[in-house]
């Protein structure tokens, strides 16, 4: 369904967005920096009358610029920022990488988050999902309900291209960031997670980067790293001179065998490896 910018709509969304927060006192926010957290903080900001905090956990996880760029955001924005480490490693649940690994992860960070809320009298708690993110499969949805998180994008009835044009005209330097995710994502299911696999991936999606490519995903299978670009963008990086820059830059790094999707970037890949029996 397309996605529809009328200046009415986009209005109304935001009116029943704004409605929803006014009933919070104060709001503890799980922030990454990306487009939906900060533009819930950015709104939230302007309505609660209380305390506002944005946590964030910093992890491995997590690529390290991301982190750096978190803080800066919430700087900028005027809020509250706490960061605390989320200690993934610790959490064997979390490392084994079944299909429930989201599960583990964000109920561990969440908890945490919780915590960190309950300390400064915080009660409410919020996190930046939004109505796109309902129709992929998702498990960290359901520690953030079962903590009590509300998710006021979603119920708000925002999708992600809305947040992106309500962010540009907000003057929010993230509108146009590129979608993020945990780099987790790029492991395949059942394959043990490590400090190695991440760092290294996190190195060859930065050398994307360089080159030019925005919205990237490595994919970590074993020794061999898969790239993915956005499709229109597979053209250029199957071009000979780029191709060996990151033949070249990727081998370094630790990988021996370097394969380029053709079909280019779509999110949730890696959740379509998943039979039934695993989801359910």
């Amino acid at each position: 369904m397309p996605i529809d910018f009328k200046k009415d709509i986009l209005k109304e969304l935001l009116k029943t967005l704004e409605q929803l927060l006014e009933q919070l006192p104060s709001a503890a926010i799980a922030f990454s920096g990306g487009v939906d957290s900060t533009f819930l903080v950015a709104v939230t900001k302007n309505i609660i009358k209380g305390p506002l905090l944005a946590v964030n956990a910093a992890s491995r996880f997590v690529p390290l610029t991301e982190t750096d760029q978190a803080k800066a955001v919430a700087a900028r924005l005027g809020v509250e920022y706490v960061e605390f480490q989320a200690g993934m490693f610790s959490n064997k649940e979390v490392i084994q990488n079944t299909p429930q690994r989201c599960y583990f992860c964000k109920k561990q960070i969440f908890s945490s988050i919780k915590q960190i809320a309950r300390e400064k009298g915080i009660h409410h708690l919020l996190h930046g999902v939004n109505l796109d993110d309902l129709g992929d499969f998702r498990p960290g949805l359901k520690a953030a309900q079962e903590l009590g998180f509300l998710s006021p994008l979603a119920d708000a009835g925002l999708a992600k291209s809305q947040i992106r044009e309500l962010s540009r005209q907000m003057g929010l330097a993230t509108w146009n960031k590129p979608s993020q995710s945990c780099l987790a994502t790029r492991i395949p299911y059942h394959d043990i997670i490590t400090v190695q696999k991440l760092a290294m991936i996190d190195t060859a999606e930065q050398v994307l980067h360089d080159l030019g490519f925005e919205q990237v995903r490595v994919r970590c299978m074993g020794k061999s790293a898969q790239v993915e670009v956005e499709p229109q963008f597979v053209s250029r990086i199957t071009a000979p001179e780029i191709r060996q820059k990151v033949s070249v830059a990727l081998k370094k790094i630790g990988f021996d065998r370097i394969s380029i999707d053709m079909d280019g970037y779509k999110t949730g890949k890696m959740n379509h490896e998943i039979s039934i029996c695993e989801i359910e």
